[in-house]
């Protein structure tokens, strides 16, 4: 059976205020928004509500009661960023974790109690570890999410309801609790309904006609009788395992004995699925409330646990346990296809493609240097040196085009050509020498021009005349002049584009 735990948080945007500026605590602040021609106050501070002032009043109403209120600007979309954050942490408690805007949380919290020794120990912590991060909460759970809503802000404390409770839990509470609207709330207001058990057993075609479809359609929810879920904050990573741990763990040792039996499982359930990890991502959950993790990428789709293994291994060092991890969860956001006839393959010694152990040395390597610090390029269709070449997706995809071989090329292009500045004798001539960042280069070999023209097709650019060159020192550079002499209007300039070997 399904259980959901609501956490109100009724102060989050300001509490979260107080830990960004911690000289804000002892003062009552609001954050406000421009609206309708005036500032609107959106959040307040707990002083600031203790001393009369509310949420959706004028600043200049609040400042008339409060006069040395302070007034910070409001960041449309921060609520929903910071309940997604908290959401996110949360993780550490239940797989499925969702916001509940203005200022709440849903946990579904099915089979995972146990793990803590019971529901009361599972609420509590939940509890103790907002308060140690500096929010002020309250949290209840029911079989359903509208109870557990109600509960946790109209409820008397320990906010747990028995299985099958919701009705008698409901019904001394307001009728806020069923999550109405306001108009239908200031309706049953006049009519003297005070408490949900005051009308929550009346007929149902009464309920109608008085207030609308609304109503039964929140009493339903609360009481179990239509489907409600919690939207996650994410979308559900389809390869997923996660490793509670009874105590923390705080050796590197504890680290690697959980990744080897998270490996274990995530390939085993990656087989099952036909697929192979591209991209895994290890998150360690502090008691601290911080999160470490590790990210490691392949060249192509493996599941083999041993080289898997040695990639996160070189990490494993970056991970700072501090006070103890108390969860580890193992993703994997990128996968593709592989076959079990692909993997015999590429596991045996003298496989087909060859390919098996550069792919393998080029995952550790990206391990350890990262995967923008290694490049693969294949050659394109283009003459612009810049667009001549492009970098390959996968260790395994092919040139379509082969490269040109009829024209010396450096070993190194610069991404971007640099200014140089020159002393040419004669137009079309070659520099006698060139300044490069402060450093006089003499020239004492050249070959060329070498004329390549921009594709008319996709950019106009002035025309450049290349130069193979080399210094009195031996060192060879690619040189060009963008534009001609001839050209009144604009004198042409000088770049540097290459190295060669």
């Amino acid at each position: 059976m399904k259980r959901y735990v609501s956490l109100w948080l009724p102060f989050a945007v300001t509490d979260k205020m107080i830990l960004l500026q911690p000289e804000l605590r002892e003062t009552p602040f609001v954050l406000a928004e421009q609206a309708r021609g005036r500032m609107m106050i959106w959040h307040a501070s707990p002083e600031a509500v203790h001393k009369g002032i509310r949420i959706g009043m004028a600043v200049a109403d609040a400042r008339a009661i409060l006069p040395d209120l302070e007034v910070l600007p409001y960041l449309p979309g921060f609520t929903e960023q910071l309940l997604t954050e908290l959401a996110l942490w949360c993780l550490r408690f239940t797989p499925v974790a969702g916001i509940d805007p203005p200022d709440g949380l849903l946990l579904d919290m099915s089979g995972c109690a146990h793990l803590w020794g019971g529901e009361a120990a599972y609420r509590e912590d939940i509890l103790k570890q907002l308060k140690q991060l500096g929010y002020r909460v309250r949290a209840a759970i029911a079989d359903t999410i509208g109870a557990a809503w109600g509960m946790a802000r109209f409820g008397a404390e320990p906010g747990i309801v028995v299985r099958g409770g919701q009705l008698e839990a409901l019904l001394p509470l307001p009728p806020a609790a069923l999550r109405l609207e306001p108009l239908l709330l200031d309706k049953m207001r006049k009519l003297g309904l005070r408490h949900t058990g005051s009308f929550i057993r009346l007929p149902r075609t009464v309920l109608r006609r008085r207030f609308g479809q609304v109503l039964l359609n929140r009493i339903d929810q609360a009481l179990g009788q239509a489907i409600e879920l919690p939207t996650p904050v994410q979308p559900p990573v389809l390869f997923r395992e996660q490793l509670p741990c009874l105590e923390p763990i705080c050796t590197a040792t504890g680290i690697t004995i959980a990744l080897e039996a998270l490996l274990e499982r995530l390939c085993r359930q990656l087989l099952k699925e036909g697929q192979g990890l591209r991209k895994a991502l290890l998150k360690c959950y502090r008691l601290d409330g911080d999160i470490q993790q590790i990210v490691i990428g392949t060249n192509r789709p493996v599941r083999d646990k041993a080289h898997l293994f040695k990639l996160f291994e070189q990490k494993i060092s970056t991970i700072r346990p501090a006070l103890g991890i108390e969860l580890f969860l193992l993703e994997a956001p990128v996968t593709a296809p592989l076959s079990v006839q692909q993997e015999t393959l590429w596991a045996v010694p003298g496989d087909s493609d060859g390919n098996t152990a550069l792919a393998q040395l080029l995952d550790r390597i990206a391990g350890r240097v990262g995967n923008d610090a290694i490049r693969r390029y294949l050659p394109a269709e283009h003459y612009w040196p810049e667009r001549s070449v492009k970098v390959a997706v996968t260790l395994d995809e092919q040139a379509k085009t082969p490269w040109r071989c009829d024209r010396p090329r450096p070993v190194y292009l610069l991404p971007r050509p640099e200014r140089i500045e020159v002393s040419v004798p004669l137009p079309d001539y070659p520099p006698l020498f060139f300044l490069h960042k402060g450093q006089r280069h003499n020239i004492s070999k050249a070959d060329g021009p070498e004329r390549i023209e921009q594709e008319w097709w996709l950019e106009e650019r002035p025309v450049r005349d290349y130069y193979m060159v080399e210094d009195d020192q031996g060192a060879r550079y690619w040189l060009f002049r963008s534009g001609r002499y001839e050209e009144e209007d604009k004198q042409p300039e000088w770049f540097l584009h290459g190295f060669f070997a």
